[in-house]
């Protein structure tokens, strides 16, 4: 749907910071794995802006992924503890890839990784410990590496593939008891202007990814999920190749600044998929 500023609004919020890339002369570049000695791991700088992030719960049910680039759903896995990787795979991959289709109307979903992360305060990404939150704006994918992904994992059938619809969709959910310290914060994709996204590279051992970093923008419109449980998911649209509607949809872990002292630390499971739609397929 179309949000309404009027509607949006009335929505109850909390002003907390996020973080955007800074304006730089070269190309952003992070590193996946250990950078070669002497080189940061990143070469990007984020400042930090007060915003506002409104609850989507009153309007849980309205927000599509094709209006605003995410979606909310109900939804009790079979799963209730995440620590088996072979039962996240043999059970979670399944289940997703059916939800998946429901909600997007795809005749096929390939899911490619997952990414459990647990939050320890003080501890940094990709260096200690489990995955933390990704405490900066962000989009997973760009228009380029979307499809590169299709020719990377399923080379065969790319060609044909890639004469149809094709998306990169997260799946997002809170696992073994609410968020409460560090949620997840997702813009409406329709106030986002393509001058906001910076392409930038993401540096793996044997190839070199693609994603947005995210400059800031003070028509972007946050909302995140309070309190948000695990029989609850989100649904992020990365990248769309129709150009007719949301396609780009940068969101961000933030630290919610009313969060109770004695809170469980943030737990999460994220999927990424690719989910193909038949119109324009060879056979």
């Amino acid at each position: 749907m179309t949000l309404e500023r009027r509607m949006v609004d009335l929505l109850p919020s909390v002003d907390a910071e996020l973080n955007y890339l800074m304006p730089m002369a070269g190309r952003p570049r992070n590193y996946a794995t250990e950078p070669p000695p002497g080189e940061p791991r990143s070469n990007a700088r984020h400042e930090a802006h007060k915003v506002r992030i409104r609850d989507a719960r009153p309007i849980f049910s309205q927000v599509s992924l094709d209006d605003n680039g995410f979606a909310c759903i109900e939804h009790r896995s079979a799963l209730s503890r995440f620590e088996d990787e072979e039962k996240i795979r043999s059970v979670y991959y399944p289940e997703t890839e059916e939800l998946l289709k429901r909600a997007t109307g795809a005749d096929r979903v390939f899911i490619f990784d997952h990414t459990l992360r647990r939050r320890i305060p003080g501890f940094e990404d990709r260096q200690q410990g489990p995955r933390q939150p990704a405490l900066r704006v962000h989009i997973d994918h760009t228009a380029k590496s979307g499809p590169q992904r299709v020719r990377d994992l399923l080379p065969a059938e790319a060609d044909g593939l890639l004469k149809g619809r094709v998306q990169v969709i997260n799946f997002w959910r809170p696992v073994h008891h609410p968020v409460y310290d560090a949620p997840l914060a997702v813009c409406d994709a329709k106030t986002v202007a393509t001058a906001d996204l910076v392409p930038s590279d993401l540096v793996y051992r044997h190839r070199v990814g693609e994603t947005y970093a995210v400059m800031y923008n003070p028509t972007h419109r946050w909302f995140y999920l309070s309190e948000m449980a695990p029989d609850e998911a989100l649904l992020i649209k990365c990248c769309d190749s129709a150009t007719d509607r949301a396609r780009f949809t940068p969101h961000t872990a933030f630290l919610h600044p009313a969060a109770p002292a004695d809170a469980p630390p943030r737990e999460s499971i994220e999927i990424r998929a690719l989910v193909f739609h038949r119109q324009g397929w060879d056979g």
